[in-house]
Formats: C-alpha cells, structure tokens, sequence
C-alpha cells in the first residue's frame, strides 16, 4: 500500500504561524504526527499558549517538539519539483521491497491482481513422446481452427471451419459431452455459428466461453451446459482474437476491423473501444493484469495494450505477417510469422530478446524456396516451455534460455497437417494440438492426408493418454 507523508503546518516560535509555507514530513507512527504536531500547536495558539495541565490521563509525548528560540532550524517550502523526486524514490524503494509470500512474488506498490508466480524451468522434465502414444480424438468435418482447455484440465473446447464448436471429455476416450452444430445464415432460428470460428477463451473460472467467427459476432456460452447466453455485436469485420484477464470476467476482443474491444461478460456490456493497428489484428492474449498483447498482421507489429492508462507499447522485429502470439509470464511473450520466425520478446525492449529465422525449415524448389509458415505458438504459463507449430509435419518444442535471451530446440513431435491450435495443460502434462487440412485463414494449400482432428501430446514420463490407440471416434 502506498503511504503519502503528512501534510502539517507547523507555527514559528512565539506561535505565530506562516501563512504559505507548509513542511512535509513522513508519518513515523500512524495518524499520531498530525494529532500531536499540528493540532496541539493549533490549539496553543487559539488559547494565547496556555494548554490544558492534564488533557489526557495517557498523554502522548510531541514525537516533534517545537525548538526553542535559540535550537529553531530554518524550514524551507518543497517546491513541486523537489516533491516529485521525493515520491519517485520512495515509490522506487517500495518496489525494491518485494515480499516473497507462498512461492509468489508479491509487489507492495501494485497490491491486487500483481501477484504472479515465479517462472519455473519446466523443459528438464520434458520426456520426447512416443508417437504411438499420441492420442487422435475426430468429430469436426472441416479443419479445426482454435480450441481451448478448461481450467481444470478435464475438458477440451474446440471449433472449426464449419462453424460447429465441441466440448469433450479428452481422458474419457474422448467422449463428446456437447455438440452446437454450425449451420447457414438465413436459414431460421439457429443457436450456433453460421461461419467459420476463428477464436475461443474461456474464463479462469471455468464458467464462462466465448467464441468469435466470421460473421463478426462474438457468442457467450455457460461452459458447463454449453447454453448459449449472449452475443456481443460490435466489430465491423471478423473477430480473430478473444482472451479473458485472469481472475476476471474481463474479455479482450481483436478483429481484421483492426480495433481491440473491451467487454465486461458477467454484465453483457461493452466497455471500450482501442485503435492503433494499420493491418488486420491475428492474435491476442492477456494474463492477469489490466492489459493484453495482440499481433497486427502485415503491419508488422505486436503491440502491448495498457488500458487503465490508455496507451500502447510498439515493438517490431518480424519481416513477415505476424499470426500468432501468447503471454509467457507476465513480462515476456512468444510470436510466430509467416517468414518462418519465432521470436521472444521483453516488456522492456522493443526488439526482440531472440529471434529463430527459418524455425520449421524452408519447402519448394532450390529456387523457389520459401519457409514454412508458423501458424500456432503456446507457452506454458510461468516456465521457460514453448512450443510452435506450422505445416512442416512436426510440433517444435523449445526452451528459453536464461533471462528469456536465447530459443533452444528440445525436440520435434511429428504431426502431419496444419497444426492451427496449440494449448498446453495447466499442469504441463500434456499439449493439445488442433490439426487441420487447411490453414485456419484461409486456402492457400491442402494436406489431403492429414486428419481434421484433436492430437494430445503427453509430455512428461507416466503421463500418457489412457488409450494408445491411432484414432478414436467419438
């Protein structure tokens, strides 16, 4: 919690006071300074300097007696510059007092929702899968597009070109709990999407999803019934990003209209409106604080969000159109482009940390070579885990260096098709991968033989699915 220092005019000796100049001192002991200093000076000079002999049966010692005539110091007025300097040191020693309190590191200053955990080195423990292991979940006839898991680990949420959104239990062979089947615009009442989903998040309490589509509608669902609750209209064009502020029912939407929208889902409400961008916006993610991140497309850009303040934070490095990005921890983050480049970046540079060229390899002839597309990026949260994904036939596991400076490969998981989703479990178990025929934005090519399906990777010794099994079908 901040403490301002106390505000207290204070009489020369003989009780008569200045009438403009006031002294600043920090409290020593409560609110004790200001009662003793100022009001009995105050109250002995209304009274011509007579003073009660006994006001208080405990009387409180002047922590600031007034010096005589002979020991009176001279007081000089703060003026505003002197006071600014003076905040700025004790705001910068509150920050130098971090408290370390049940493994998380807490910031006096910054109070609720600043709290974050310390980053862990999680890429030891990582184990190369088998492939057999893999666990090969279908229902979605057209390329699945974007998928979320629930907080809880149990449930996985994912969408597709043609609109349908499933809710299955993934350790349960796969069991489809729900179904909301897309359909056609015009074709009557229909709860579902009638275009392609391109987007979903979910809350951090598991209660509420959200999904954005084509068709430039954002839809609220109860996560646990899969009922359709609302629908949040507003964009001018389609919604390519949703993201819920940890520990809130905040959601951040970005669209190739290329505004970040504010909305408040427990209320049904639109909240604010963010312009900056000068292409499409692809990508976005927030964590728990008051922002979230987006990537611009062909503007070549990743911008950090600041809403309370109203500003923006630019940083470039890509050469190509920026298509996906994720929050690492609450200072760094991961993006992928369409050169073939992964890149980490920091808060505090506007370059990136590191930068992979040609991260999954080139394809073509010797003159017509060209890198493959990174389509999906993921972080596990607060570790030194990456993964990337594109259509080179294999997910890419990386592991960041020491202060986020380096991307080192781990190893590579072979996944044939356009790997358009990638989701790590809350504890790091295992990795979700939505593999598609097409990439998620379009038809540029088609891998006729992969399979529209959900992949789930265990990443960690004794953590494998419960069915070794190529493919199940629900």
């Amino acid at each position: 919690r901040r403490h301002f220092p106390a505000r207290c005019h204070r009489p020369q000796a003989g009780g008569a006071g200045r009438s403009g100049a006031h002294v600043w001192r920090q409290h020593g002991g409560g609110g004790q300074e200001g009662a003793g200093g100022c009001g009995g000076a105050a109250a002995a000079a209304a009274g011509g300097g007579e003073r009660d002999p006994n006001p208080n049966p405990h009387p409180i010692p002047d922590p600031n007696p007034d010096p005589g005539p002979e020991e009176e110091e001279e007081e000089v007025e703060e003026t505003p510059q002197e006071k600014k300097l003076r905040l700025a040191k004790l705001y910068l020693e509150q920050l130098r007092r971090h408290v370390c309190r049940g493994g998380q590191w807490v910031s006096p200053r910054l109070g609720r929702g600043c709290c974050w955990p310390r980053s862990r080195p999680c890429s030891h423990q990582v184990q190369p899968p088998d492939p057999l292991s893999i666990r090969v979940l279908r229902g979605h006839q057209q390329p699945i597009t974007c998928l979320v898991i629930s907080p809880d680990d149990k449930f996985i949420f994912s969408a597709a070109k043609d609109g349908s959104v499933i809710k299955c239990k993934w350790f349960c062979f796969g069991k489809r709990l729900y179904v909301m089947p897309g359909g056609k615009k015009g074709t009557g009442q229909h709860m579902g999407h009638t275009a392609q989903v391109l987007c979903m998040a979910i809350s951090s309490d598991g209660k509420y999803l959200v999904t954005g589509d084509r068709n430039k509608l954002i839809l609220v669902w109860e996560a646990a019934t899969c009922k359709r609750l609302h629908t949040f209209t507003g964009h001018r064009d389609a919604v390519s990003g949703l993201s819920f502020q940890k520990g809130t029912h905040q959601l951040y939407s970005a669209s190739h209209d290329r505004s970040v929208k504010v909305w408040n889902v427990a209320e049904n409400a639109y909240v604010e409106t963010l312009f900056g961008h000068q292409d499409v916006v692809t990508g976005l993610d927030s964590l728990s604080r008051e922002c979230c991140v987006t990537s611009g497309g062909r503007d070549g850009t990743v911008r950090v969000w600041k809403i309370p303040e109203e500003s923006q934070l630019i940083f470039y490095g890509h050469q190509g159109s920026i298509d996906c990005i994720q929050l690492i921890n609450e200072e760094h983050m991961v993006s992928g482009a369409d050169d073939g480049s992964v890149a980490l970046w920091g808060l505090t540079k506007k370059k990136p940390l590191a930068l992979v060229r040609q991260s999954h390899g080139t394809q073509g002839e010797n003159d017509l070579q060209q890198p493959y597309w990174v389509s999906a990026v993921a972080a596990l949260r607060n570790s030194d885990l990456v993964a990337t994904g594109s259509h080179s036939g294999s997910v890419k596991l990386w592991k960041c260096g020491e202060g986020f400076r380096k991307l080192e490969p781990l190893c590579d998981i072979p996944l044939v098709g356009f790997i358009n989703s990638l989701k790590f479990s809350a504890t790091g178990d295992f990795l979700v991968a939505g593999v598609g025929q097409e990439h998620r934005l379009g038809r540029w090519w088609r891998a006729k033989e992969a399979k529209n399906s959900i992949c789930i990777i265990p990443l960690k010794r004794g953590a494998a699915a419960p069915s070794s099994g190529a493919a199940d079908r629900a």
